[in-house]
């Protein structure tokens, strides 16, 4: 079996775990694009998941116009389509939040998180698989999470014990997937998943460091977020620093 079908086994044990949990007021539905939209990510991990990496970069969870709609970490339908060459069909949630239909690659909403990090990694590089040679993108937890009025809800905004029992489980999968693709570097896109990978991957030797979020939520990442992320990556040693 190579490594990207261990890395896709690794997803869909994460999705049965999480699909277990139950979540109260005020979230009202949860997605999983790693259930609906299971062909799309399982033809990233295909393609670019078939070698160890260097660097992993850590995303929260699937924004509602990003992975939510397209199954990839970040994933700007433009970007995933016309950039990563991936374009499948996604079904559908269980429960649909009538004020946040999955479209799939049909929706016609930008995810400027993802249009702004996919979109940094392509000017850098002329061809995704030159990225990928290294690196990796994926998300700590896999769930949307949405209230009554379709407001999203990050993880850390649920209930203590939802919060504890998910994160168990979603620590549990990113130490699984740095064991299988044995990155020295795990960075944090933004605070909190910088955060759960230092809780994760304490005893372990891999470095771990942070970026900032490229959300438009962010004053700081509204002020050139691409040129900022890459002077942190720099300060850390992860990339070259001329």
């Amino acid at each position: 079996m190579g490594l990207e079908a261990t890395v896709w086994r690794a997803a869909q044990e994460l999705a049965r775990r999480v699909d277990a949990l139950s979540f109260g007021a005020p979230v009202t539905h949860v997605y999983n694009p790693l259930r609906y939209a299971a062909k799309a990510h399982r033809e990233y991990v295909r393609r670019y998941a078939a070698d160890k990496k260097r660097v992993l970069l850590l995303g929260m969870n699937p924004g509602p116009f990003g992975m939510a709609q397209t199954g990839v970490p970040f994933g700007e339908i433009t970007l995933v389509r016309d950039w990563l060459g991936i374009c499948t069909d996604v079904g559908k949630p269980e429960r649909e939040h009538p004020k946040r239909p999955v479209e799939g690659f049909a929706c016609a909403r930008s995810e400027v998180s993802g249009a702004r990090l996919w979109g940094a990694i392509a000017a850098h590089f002329d061809k995704p698989e030159r990225f990928f040679a290294e690196a990796f993108v994926l998300n700590y937890c896999p769930l949307v999470f949405m209230e009554a009025s379709g407001k999203n809800r990050t993880p850390d905004q649920l209930a203590r014990v939802e919060r504890d029992t998910l994160f168990g489980r979603c620590d549990a999968a990113l130490a699984r997937a740095v064991a299988l693709l044995e990155p020295e570097w795990v960075i944090g896109v933004g605070r909190f998943a910088a955060n759960r990978a230092r809780a994760a991957l304490s005893t372990g030797a891999v470095r771990v460091g942070e970026i900032l979020h490229p959300s438009p939520a962010s004053p700081a990442a509204n002020r050139g977020w691409a040129a900022q992320a890459s002077a942190q990556l720099r300060a850390l040693g992860v990339c070259d620093a001329r």
